[in-house]
């Protein structure tokens, strides 16, 4: 059986090659849209200007520099701050307790967009194991008002996934020693696994033939003692 860390490892390089080319592809496909429009303005709605003020803000400028092609970055985060702003601009019309639903708004918004893939419903049970009893199409009017779409299309950040996952990642590596033997000055290179949260280091053995034949069965053995422990 292959060891769960050797399949997350595998996992995690197909996802960064994908990410890598959908982020590429996105960019091209918004420069060929934006030079269809032939110098006119973009006309966005308030739904569209929010959903890029939310993914924008956990971006960030630096990123966004890179990746944002209809408008700049500076006015997405400018779209961001408006919202803030917006969430805590409230008048009171009308008796209540504004402060419950302040606390509800932003735990609705803070479940949906840590765990992507958690539903309506399964953020109603989380709301209702710390006291709030909310209704499905309440949580649904929220994260559409905020502009987070339903589960199965809220996208996972890369962030997110490694937060899932921290406990189990691991990382393979070598160094190289130099050895004098009978036949000289030989180059051995030394097989290591490391654990990404305990950051604790496992020597898997060394060998002078850094090939796929001898070191897949030394870093397998790693992994396999690594999984029996825990």
């Amino acid at each position: 059986m292959i060891p769960l860390q050797i399949l997350l490892a595998a996992l995690l390089g197909w996802l960064e090659r994908e990410q890598r080319d959908v982020i590429a592809f996105l960019r091209e496909e918004n420069r060929t849209l934006k030079s269809q429009l032939s110098g006119r303005r973009l006309q966005l709605n308030d739904a569209q200007r929010r959903r890029l003020a939310v993914l924008g803000q956990r971006l960030g400028r630096g990123v966004l520099r890179e990746v944002a092609t209809l408008v700049t970055p500076d006015t997405i985060l400018r779209w961001h701050r408006e919202l803030i702003a917006r969430k805590w601009t409230y008048t009171r019309r009308r008796p209540g307790r504004p402060g419950v639903l302040v606390e509800i708004r932003s735990l609705v918004v803070r479940m949906a967009t840590e765990n992507p893939t958690w539903g309506y419903t399964r953020i109603q049970g989380a709301l209702k194991n710390v006291g709030h009893r909310v209704a499905r199409s309440t949580i649904a009017g929220i994260l559409k008002t905020e502009g987070i779409p339903p589960s199965r299309q809220r996208p996972t950040t890369w962030r997110t996934f490694l937060r899932a996952h921290w406990p189990a990642l691991v990382a393979a590596d070598f160094f190289t020693t130099e050895v004098w033997t009978a036949r000289g000055l030989v180059t051995y290179y030394t097989v290591f696994v490391i654990e990404l949260q305990s950051r604790r280091v496992h020597v898997a053995g060394s060998t002078p033939y850094p090939d796929e034949a001898r070191n897949v069965p030394l870093i397998g053995r790693a992994f396999m003692r690594l999984v029996r422990r825990s």
